[in-house]
């Protein structure tokens, strides 16, 4: 009996996820514990193993497609095996989640460049295509009536549609009869496709990259985020020549007596969780035209991944030390590489921090993880000279770049809790204390 694979639920929160890749295709072997699949949800995206040995009989739900979780997303068992009575070749439709365009028997599409045959669906959400492909068409405005399918029962794949874009027609085609239906009611000519608009040239030899995933979680939010509110940057630098020293003195005893490698994103972490804590107006969001301020910090800590960028939080970060906080970022930071943060991890936060140090660069412009107020962003150190008094003196100076929503706050304030941070950094034996 074939084995179903299934969406797996990700998280509490996690309403909805889809197959970022499928590394088998339809016929593959493979081994039970074999990646057989990409999954993502809104923030999260991971690996899926396959539940059993077989070959993949049947891939149900195609990549970029969104279904709940406990969906069935794809068929594992024997070679010729049936899936659900029907064999497993001829099941590429019957095996369609409920409501998808592929279920049921509708016509083919019409072949490209050729009328439409009089059978031919006389709407656009009749014919057999993809969710992700129907999306790339119509981005690219080309006709799925006038698309060959390559899926199963003429099915139209994205691969489909990157093909028709990259290969767009050299010459606009002439009707083939009198009775094909033009692009509009009033018989005006067609407007032509995205793909036409490009300059000669640059159709050729591009990858085309779908967003899905956590990439197009980002894209969206971060698009959202610059258009729901009023985003200024400040920025200056703090002298952390002492807190530098601080921790080299105190990085092997935390290593041999706590096993923790103390590093100066752990002592930033709680400089900003006790500046937070001073500056309360800082420590809030904008929600439904009401500003939230918030007794607790819930530190999010943004984390790099080579598919996009996750912001676990620490949740009541103001009740750590700097022991504990360095203990909370790297376990975090692990699980986030790993694929196993849930969902539940990546919400909540009422700060965060994100760090471009290590790729050198000094400021930039974070922007903010709305709701919340404000986001900190920690360049990288550079050496500089510096007077103290009346002598020149090499000092390790840190790039700070705060981004606030001024929509909750002033410049004034959050300049104010800016340069409480830069003192808590100079005065770094206040963070161990």
């Amino acid at each position: 009996m074939a084995v179903e694979v299934v969406m797996p639920k990700l998280g509490m929160a996690m309403k909805e996820g889809s197959v970022s890749l499928w590394h088998k295709k339809e016929g593959d072997p493979v081994t039970k514990g074999e990646i057989i699949a990409n999954i993502g949800s809104e923030k999260i995206e991971t690996d899926l193993e396959a539940p059993a040995d077989g070959v993949l009989l049947k891939i149900a739900v195609p990549e970029g497609e969104g279904v709940p979780p406990g969906t069935v997303i794809g068929y594992i068992g024997q070679p010729g095996e049936q899936v659900g009575g029907v064999a497993a070749g001829a099941a590429a439709e019957s095996a369609a989640p409920e409501g998808s365009p592929s279920g049921g028997a509708v016509p083919d599409a019409a072949p490209a460049g050729g009328s439409a045959p009089s059978e031919a669906p006389a709407h656009g959400r009749d014919i057999k295509i993809s969710p992700v492909a129907r999306k790339m068409a119509e981005a690219a405005g080309l006709d799925i009536a006038k698309l060959t399918g390559t899926g199963p029962q003429g099915r139209i794949t994205k691969e489909d549609v990157e093909h028709a874009i990259a290969n767009p027609p050299s010459t606009p085609a002439a009707p083939a009869s009198a009775g094909e239906a033009t692009a509009s009611s009033d018989g005006a000519s067609a407007a032509p496709s995205a793909a036409t608009a490009v300059p000669s040239g640059f159709t050729e030899h591009t990858e085309q990259i779908p967003v899905t995933g956590i990439r197009k979680v980002i894209a969206a939010r971060m698009h959202d985020s610059l258009q729901q509110s009023a985003q200024l940057t400040l920025t200056l630098r703090a002298d952390v020549t002492d807190l530098l020293a601080l921790q080299r003195q105190m990085s092997e005893t935390a290593q041999r007596q706590h096993e923790v490698k103390l590093t100066v994103t752990d002592f930033i972490s709680r400089a900003v969780v006790l500046s937070l804590k001073r500056h309360k107006q800082m420590n809030s969001a904008y929600i439904d035209d009401r500003i939230h301020v918030f007794d607790h910090v819930h530190l999010g800590i943004a984390v790099a991944l080579d598919k996009g960028l996750v912001v676990p939080v620490i949740r009541h970060a103001d009740r750590y030390s700097v022991l504990d906080l360095s203990r909370q970022i790297k376990a975090l930071a692990q699980q986030a590489r790993n694929g196993q943060l849930g969902s539940d991890a990546l919400q909540g936060s009422t700060f965060t921090i994100t760090n471009l140090g290590a790729y050198g660069i000094d400021y930039f412009t974070p922007i903010l993880n709305t709701p919340e107020a404000g986001i900190l962003g920690v360049g990288s150190v550079a050496e500089m000279p510096v007077y103290k008094g009346d002598s020149l003196q090499r000092r390790s100076l840190l790039p700070l770049s705060l981004t606030f929503d001024h929509r909750v706050l002033d410049g004034a304030p959050a300049a104010e809790f800016l340069s409480a941070v830069k003192d808590a950094l100079e005065d770094p034996y206040r963070l161990v204390l």
